[in-house]
């Protein structure tokens, strides 16, 4: 599913760590998009939320979410909320010959494609091509809506970091700027261990993450409501 939440999808929230939670992150806009970077171009920490494979900019009232496959405890992704935009964040091991965004935007299309009254094509953005998708979904009032999302990629030195950008920033072009510049500032360190192409970069939580609350999963699987952000704080999302 490239919309909605899997049934069995619990949420944890949690806090991050005192020293990320203050004001004394950038404000969005102090810089103009100019990543994402690999690690040998950004390699110090300092202003960065260390996940491992991908390092975090810590900007002024940005939330940051976790997801967390259950049966193995592995995280397999980052979702970072802003306003009322989100983006989620996948790192993947990629091959030495070259790029694999051109042939990912393809099956991205393909599986778009493939839900009746969808719609979905390609556009020239910050990042380059990316992919624009909208999917028939029931507004909160019943009324006929749309899930709408934009498929961004980067093609690095051996890596090839993903984002999957949500709410206001999908949909109303004057919106976008705070979150395409949260992508823009993004550190992919892949590391030396050997990776099939494709495959997802290691990914671990910040020190002192803490679980502070527990809410019950979404009843019957129901996707959220069409285009609108997630109201969550930071969190991990478990999935099965």
């Amino acid at each position: 599913m490239i919309f909605g939440r899997n049934r069995n999808v619990k949420i944890e929230t949690v806090t991050l760590p005192e020293g990320l939670q203050d004001d004394r992150g950038r404000e969005p806009g102090d810089s103009s998009p100019s990543g994402p970077f690999d690690v040998s171009e950004r390699p110090a920490l300092d202003g960065y939320i260390d996940l491992g494979s991908l390092r975090v900019p810590v900007v002024k009232d940005l939330k940051v979410r976790l997801d967390v496959e259950e049966s193995t405890r592995r995280i397999i992704g980052a979702t970072l909320t802003l306003g009322q935009s989100s983006l989620q964040a996948q790192a993947f091991a990629a091959p030495r010959s070259g790029g694999i965004w051109d042939e990912i935007r393809a099956e991205i299309v393909q599986s778009v494609t493939a839900t009746e009254n969808s719609q979905v094509g390609e556009r020239q953005g910050p990042f380059g091509t990316e992919v624009l998708a909208r999917i028939p979904a029931a507004m909160p009032d019943g009324s006929p809506g749309w899930r709408v999302a934009r498929f961004v990629g980067v093609d690095g030195p051996r890596w090839f970091l993903r984002g999957v950008i949500g709410g206001e920033a999908a949909f109303k072009e004057d919106s976008a700027g705070p979150i395409d510049e949260v992508f823009s500032r993004l550190v992919v360190q892949r590391g030396d261990d050997p990776h099939p192409p494709r495959e997802l970069l290691p990914l671990t939580p910040p020190e002192n993450l803490r679980p502070v609350r527990r809410a019950q999963p979404d009843p019957g699987g129901q996707p959220a409501p069409a285009q609108r952000p997630p109201e969550r704080g930071p969190e991990i999302t478990e999935v099965r």
